[in-house]
């Protein structure tokens, strides 16, 4: 069985880049950096909408309620990390 291949982020941003830019088609791009040209298509509609995003506005408001999030789960880790450590002692006495 073959395993599945991962790709970062910077060669799909590449790649959907060169797609975007249409000078080559998408087999030719999948010759090129030996991709599926369904992948390719896909790397290339998800870039499409990552910009409309980023022009939106969008982009800045899922980072300021991602940034949010991420203050809120902190804040609970703490609060249980108290509460871990304060039943640790409370069971340490017995």
């Amino acid at each position: 069985m073959a395993k599945r291949r991962k790709f970062s982020a910077e060669f799909k941003a590449k790649v959907a880049l060169e797609a975007l830019s249409g000078e080559l088609t998408l087999a030719e791009l999948a010759a090129k950096f030996d991709v599926h040209p369904a992948m390719i298509g896909a790397w290339k509609r998800q870039a499409k909408d990552g910009m409309v995003a980023a022009f939106s506005g969008r982009a800045e408001a899922n980072r300021k309620d991602s940034e949010a999030e991420v203050r809120e789960l902190h804040a609970k880790i703490g609060q249980l990390t108290v509460e871990n450590d304060f039943l640790q002692r409370a069971f340490a006495r017995r």
